[in-house]
């Protein structure tokens, strides 16, 4: 797979999962082959809009969901096979941080009790003063400081941004070597979120741990992901995959494309149009034939993109799940097809 994890470095490996949920309504394919790579000190963020299966993708790689096809191996070996012992380890190794602060930590718990709960559990803090200095040290890892000032409080007495931090330092208390974060900005103020995402950053860098970063805003994401790699979800598959830099600085697939068109932009001028053929997402409960992006595709071609399902495939430097593309991929620059769709930035 382009820009994937070397086999050595390898942590995280999804290959070919698939998830579906049933309703009154019928079988809802929430993702759909999905096969992905992370490795040690790694970023790999997913992105797409709401609904298109990132966040149940994330919630495969961190345990919380099994697959109803494909595997999910954590250095090589199956998650959903391992024995006891190997699984307190996988969980220690894997850490979730979930989207909202405020649902996240328990209320009645103070920020010390949240943080020693895993220390003490796993016998990484032998008494009350281990404890007491192995969270504040964890607060000073986040930023927190002086800890003091905040070990004795409770959730409702931190701001939004306090909260998160929180819960990346207990995140961080049993030393993951992966994190997976779904959506961890995205109810946060802007002027708070640039601060928790250079904190992940700077954490990324002197813990070399892992990260599977959700996101909806492709802007966070070249924030956050550069010199790591983006997959573009749509209905449940990858439709883009690649080098960070490559993908939002020369996209390919007209949904990337139209994801970037949304993205605010300072400079003046008009906005390039996207040029979609429709602005409604299909139901899942009755995906359209072939492409599941055609009906809002403007590089649509009857009887090929409603016919196929296309592939993920090489092109450009990366692999992109579209016919038009693969098959103009060598006979046609990518700034003409852009050109020509209004996509891009």
């Amino acid at each position: 797979m382009t820009g994937a994890a070397s086999d050595q470095s390898v942590l995280l490996d999804l290959k070919a999962v698939s998830q579906t949920f049933h309703s009154k309504r019928g079988a809802l394919p929430a993702v759909r082959d999905v096969s992905l790579s992370v490795g040690r000190g790694e970023v790999l963020c997913l992105v797409g809009e709401s609904g298109c299966g990132k966040t149940t993708t994330a919630r495969m790689a961190a345990g919380l969901a099994k697959p109803v096809a494909g595997s999910v191996e954590f250095e090589g070996a199956d998650i959903w096979q391992l024995g006891k012992r190997e699984r307190v380890a996988y969980r220690k190794a894997v850490q979730f941080i979930h989207q909202d602060p405020y649902a996240s930590l328990n209320p009645i718990r103070t920020v010390y009790a949240t943080l020693a709960a895993p220390l003490r559990k796993h016998g990484l803090a032998g008494s009350r003063k281990d404890a007491w200095e192995q969270a504040a040290a964890l607060l000073a890892r986040v930023e927190m400081t002086p800890a003091a000032n905040f070990l004795n409080k409770y959730p409702h007495q931190l701001s939004g941004g306090q909260r998160q931090r929180v819960a990346v330092a207990r995140a961080l208390a049993l030393g993951p070597r992966l994190i997976v974060a779904d959506e961890a900005t995205s109810m946060l103020d802007v002027s708070i979120r640039v601060g928790v995402l250079r904190m992940l950053s700077k954490l990324r860098q002197e813990l070399d741990v892992g990260f599977v970063f959700i996101t909806h805003d492709l802007a966070i994401a070249r924030h956050f992901g550069t010199g790591g790699r983006i997959a573009v979800m749509y209905l449940g598959r990858v439709v883009e995959h690649g080098r960070t830099e490559d993908v939002i600085g020369d996209p390919q697939h007209p949904y990337t494309k139209a994801l970037l068109s949304a993205v605010p932009d300072l400079a003046p001028g008009p906005r390039r149009d996207p040029g979609l053929r429709g602005v409604d997402i299909p139901d899942l409960a009755a995906l359209p034939s072939g492409c599941t992006f055609h009906p809002r595709c403007p590089l649509y071609v009857p009887g090929t993109c409603d016919a196929v399902e296309p592939e993920l495939l090489e092109a450009a430097g990366r692999e992109v799940a579209c016919h038009v593309v693969a098959g103009q991929a060598d006979a046609a620059p990518a700034d003409d097809t852009r050109e020509k769709t209004g996509g891009g930035v």
